[in-house]
Parts: C-alpha cells; structure tokens; sequence
C-alpha cells in the first residue's frame, strides 16, 4: 500500500477544519468589506457632501428667457467640490457685483453674456473672472473698465438670444460672449431638462413587492438614475469622491473623458457625429441673429472658447490620440464669431505652457476654481489689449513672464 503524501495529508488537514472557521472566514471578508465602504463613506461625507440648499432657489425657468434669477435675492450653495459660494443677485436678477444702471460717462462698460462659466459658478463672485477682468484691463490700459455681468446658469444661446434686448439696453461699449462647449452642445436649450427622481409611487410599489422582486426594481432603478434620495446622494458623494482623486491624474483623466465622454467629447473629435454638427448648426443661427443686433446698435462684439477641463489639458499635455484637435472647435468658433462681422479672441495657446491647468478646475464637477478663474483672466486680458479691441489697444507693453504667455 503506497503511503500518504505530504499534499494528500495538507489536504485531510484543510478538509478537517473546524466548522467555525468555514463560518468565520466568509464573515471576516464580509465586514472587511463593510468596513472600507463604510469608511469610503465616511469620507465622501466628510470632504465631499454637497449643501442641501442651493442657489437655484434663487431661480425661476421662464420659458419666456431662459433661466433667470429672482431680483435681490441670495442664496448659497456647495456643491460635491470646492468651498460654499454665496450667489446675490441686484434688482435686475444678475451677478454683477454691483446694481443695474446707467454707466458714468468715463467709464468703458463691457456686458458680458454666457452660462456658468461666464457666471462664476461654483467660486465666490470676487474670484470668477467677471470681477477680475475690469481691475486687470484698467491696469493694461489706464482706463476706468467696468463690467457688467449678465452670465446666467444655463444662460444658452437660446436664452441669451431671448435676453439680447435687455442685454444693449445696459448702454455697453463692447459686448463679451464667454462661450464654452456646453454652450455649443445645448444652444436650443431654454429651460433645463428635469431628472427622473424616486417618488411616492415608487416607494409604495417597491413595498408590496416580493424580496426578489425589489432586488430587481433596484437595480433598475440604479440603471435609470432614479434610486431613493437618501441611497442616490450616498451613492453620488463616493462616486465623487473616487472619480476626483482619479482624475487629479492628468492623462488618466483625458483617456477617461475620451473614452467615457461619448456626446460631451464630440467636440474634440476630427470628425464629430452628425449630432455634434447640427449642435454647431444651430448654434451659428443664434450667433448671427446676435450679432446683427448688436451690429445694429453699433456695439461691438466679442466673443471668447473657454475651454473645459479636458480640452485644457490635452493642450498643456501638447499630444492626444488620433482622430482629436482641442484646438478644432476654437477655429469654428471664430469662423463663425469673424464670419458675421464680430470678434474673436483666441485664448486657447496660452493652455499650452501653462503645467497641468486641469488641476484649476474642479475635477469632476469641470467648473474653474478661484485659479482657474485667475489664468483665464489674464489670458483674456491679454487677448483684448493685444490689439483685437482698438479700444483697449496697449502699444509698448512691457513683457511680464506669467504663466500661459507664449
């Protein structure tokens, strides 16, 4: 009779152990694993919850213009990033920083439209670049520069086609259109779509049904967006959390953007789907209709590419895959801008040695901080005083490095 083997023997050894431990061991990974969700949690809780409140309680949809603010209203908000902002509107429903009147007669009024970026979205209103630009272009140029802002949350070109007269009504000496991609992505927009929620009727319906039967209806409901308030919001803020450490990363991110963007990536692709060019279409019809208005009133007209978070950073990076140009949409933007007689200002270059100016915007929520607002502000200034507005022409400047200079 052949002897046992020393691996026969291990394996008696494995097969004897004590019933216990056949219990323990599954439940010692169990609560492991309950253990790192419950601290991810914990986290997400403590550095990424968002305020309850928020300033779209200081808003109204009026299909009739757009998104607009209730006059003299404030209100505060934080979202997922960044620090709590406060948002107080004057008596005309704007962000201005200061009331709606008639200018003084030496002062250079600049009124500039857009959406949330031209806004200040998600930084105090001191530190969006609607409150820098003015003290930077009077430093450039000598003169007293005010700017007036009318930049609004989903401010489209729809809305701000809607806004125009009230906008020429502000007695502007130059009218500035901060445009990013959402801009052109949503143009037709007017007032935001509503997102599915969890109501009533759901919660009564997944309480008659079976334990299958809700396990079934949940995953559903997650597939839908549309899991219960309090699930969804624990959901959202590690969802958060895990996705703004791993996009702090920048070429992580960018192939993440890419490859995950789908619509909101089209606009960097070489050749964008046929909804990406309709978007485009339709958004030239209301750059012209706002162009010939403020032609018409003798205004001129100035329009600058924001760019987003991943468009900034595949131009610092200086290389992105085949089938991509950061740089496309600045030239279709001009093309339309200089097309129907007003101006563009190109910003975009100065990305280029700027290191990792992803990092000044918040990571997944894609508005700019307090520094992204800071860079842009000094590229824009330079862009207008650099010979684009004859207005605000400066002769003779003398070089400063600055980050973002070519």
């Amino acid at each position: 009779m052949t002897p046992p083997s020393a691996n026969d023997s291990a394996s008696q050894k494995e097969a004897k152990l004590p019933p216990r431990d056949w219990f323990l061991l599954p439940l010692i990974g169990l609560l492991t694993i309950c253990l790192l969700a419950a601290l991810a949690d914990l986290v997400s809780r403590l550095e990424f919850s968002g305020s309850k409140a928020g300033f779209s309680d200081c808003m109204v949809s009026d299909p009739t213009t757009g998104v607009r603010a209730i006059p003299n209203s404030v209100c505060w908000e934080k979202g997922n990033e960044g620090e709590l902002a406060e948002y107080r509107f004057n008596s005309c429903g704007h962000r201005a920083g200061f009331e709606c009147g008639p200018k003084t007669p030496d002062t250079y009024r600049i009124v500039m439209i857009g959406s949330s970026f031209a806004m200040g979205d998600r930084v105090a209103s001191s530190d969006s670049f609607a409150s820098l630009l003015p003290a930077e272009l009077a430093r450039e140029t000598g003169r007293k520069i005010e700017l007036y802002n009318e930049g609004m949350l989903w401010g489209s070109a729809h809305s701000v086609s809607l806004r125009f007269d009230g906008t020429l009504g502000r007695a502007p000496d130059m009218i500035l259109w901060a445009v990013g991609p959402w801009d052109i992505q949503n143009a037709t927009v007017v007032v935001p779509h509503e997102k599915t929620s969890f109501g009533t009727k759901d919660a009564q319906q997944l309480s008659s049904m079976s334990f299958a039967a809700r396990i079934r209806y949940s995953i559903g409901s997650f597939a839908r967006n549309s899991v219960p308030p309090s699930v969804s919001a624990d959901i959202a803020q590690t969802r958060v959390m895990l996705q703004h450490f791993l996009y702090e990363s920048q070429s992580q991110y960018v192939d993440s953007y890419l490859l995950n963007g789908a619509d909101d990536a089209e606009f960097l692709r070489v050749e964008p789907n046929a909804e990406w060019k309709s978007q485009l279409k339709e958004f030239d019809g209301y750059a012209a209709d706002i162009e010939e208005r403020s032609r018409t009133a003798g205004v001129p007209f100035v329009a600058v590419l924001v760019p987003n978070r991943a468009q900034a950073a595949m131009i610092s990076m200086g290389e992105w895959p085949a089938g991509y140009d950061p740089y496309k949409l600045g030239d279709e933007l001009s093309a339309i801008i200089s097309g129907h007689g007003g101006t563009y200002v190109d910003i975009l270059p100065g990305f280029r040695n700027i290191p990792n100016p992803e990092q000044d915007y918040l990571p997944v929520d894609g508005h700019l901080d307090a520094r992204g607002n800071a860079i842009v502000t000094r590229l824009l200034a330079k862009g207008l005083t650099g010979g684009a507005v004859p207005a605000l022409r400066v002769t003779n400047r003398p070089h400063v490095g600055l980050a973002g200079d070519n």
